[in-house]
């Protein structure tokens, strides 16, 4: 998927900017490249909007008070950290939420909007990080959600648990 596929958020140009600001770019691209031959779950834009559709999805679905902006800006950030995870074995949580800082700061993102996003990167890869932070838990169920273990390829040599794996439809 071309960067350019992304969502266009008409109305709100804070998605636009971080879909265009240079680090989301490079780091997508690098991640896209790394796991071009990953025979598991990728990590690429098309999994980032996943993500985003499914958090938005439950935040509808339960009447969360959560801008939608917010919610995307999340989604298409909580995994840009793994490129560094790869060649330094920096948690990808740990790198994400401070790269997202810097390209939310860059693309009119309040501190107070930056530091939820960044907790919620911080929380999305184990359900008990996220806590009792309501938008961290949005983030880990629609990371989670979003792999269609099913039809997976690779499914017999995931190292996911069976029980972890998305193996029936929910709705």
């Amino acid at each position: 998927m071309e960067y350019s596929e992304i969502h266009r958020d008409e109305g709100g140009s804070r998605i636009r900017r971080i879909q265009e600001h240079p680090r989301f770019r490079e780091l997508c691209a690098a991640l896209c490249e790394a796991e071009a031959e990953r025979p598991f779950c990728r990590h690429t834009t098309a999994h980032f909007l996943d993500v985003a559709r499914l958090m938005y999805i439950y935040c509808l679905e339960d009447g969360a008070d959560l801008e939608k902006d917010v919610i995307y800006a999340a989604a298409l950030l909580h995994d840009l950290g793994r490129r560094e995870q790869q060649l330094s074995g920096t948690p990808h949580e740990e790198a994400g939420a401070r790269i997202a800082g810097d390209i939310l700061a860059d693309c009119g993102f309040s501190e107070a909007e930056i530091r939820s996003v960044q907790r919620a990167i911080l929380g999305h890869r184990r359900e008990a990080q996220a806590g009792d932070d309501r938008f961290a838990a949005y983030l880990y169920r629609a990371d989670k959600g979003s792999r269609n273990c099913a039809a997976c390829s690779a499914r017999a040599e995931c190292s996911w648990p069976d029980e972890k794996k998305n193996l029936w439809m929910e709705y």
